[in-house]
């Protein structure tokens, strides 16, 4: 018998940071789909969602989950669940302003726009200035795009709407 709990696995992953983007957390950036505990707490089974299927960080985040809960938990069940897909529409407030504070600017917009249509940055995480065009479609990782502020003149990853 299992009882989703709200409390300690939420907790201890809150402490886990993205490999790529370590000023989120797993829970920031909205991956963690499930936190089961079982009635005694002494197990606890984890389902996440990676941000896409070919995401070469996943196992890293898979083995990060898991030794964080080993020290709380006798048993640890780490899960991937692809469907349905993860979608930025997932990232908490506070990760996008944590994107922002690390100069990254935070996906603008849901999920409405066509998937040809990455959306663009609001304005730059640097100086603020809305004055932003793309250089390239991809940046340091897939799921972001490189763009250049004209104002401060400064590039910036951009995490694309998806």
């Amino acid at each position: 018998m299992t009882r989703t709990t709200e409390a300690r696995g939420w907790a201890l992953l809150e402490a886990v940071p993205d490999p790529e983007i370590p000023v989120l957390s797993v829970v920031d950036l909205g991956i963690v789909r499930a936190v089961e505990e079982s009635d005694d707490g002494r197990s606890v089974q984890v389902t996440l969602t990676p941000t896409y299927s070919g995401c070469p960080a996943t196992e890293v985040i898979m083995r990060d989950v898991r030794t964080a809960l080993q020290a709380s938990y006798d048993t640890v069940d780490v899960r991937t669940q692809l469907s349905p897909a993860w979608t930025t529409d997932w990232l908490s407030d506070k990760g996008r302003e944590r994107l922002h504070g690390f100069g990254i600017a935070p996906p603008s917009g849901r999920t409405t726009l066509p998937l040809i249509d990455a959306g663009g940055p609001a304005s730059c995480p640097r100086c603020g200035s809305s004055k932003v065009e793309e250089l390239a479609g991809f940046g340091s990782t897939p799921c972001k795009a490189l763009w250049r502020c004209t104002t401060c003149r400064e590039p910036f990853d951009y995490m694309k709407v998806h």
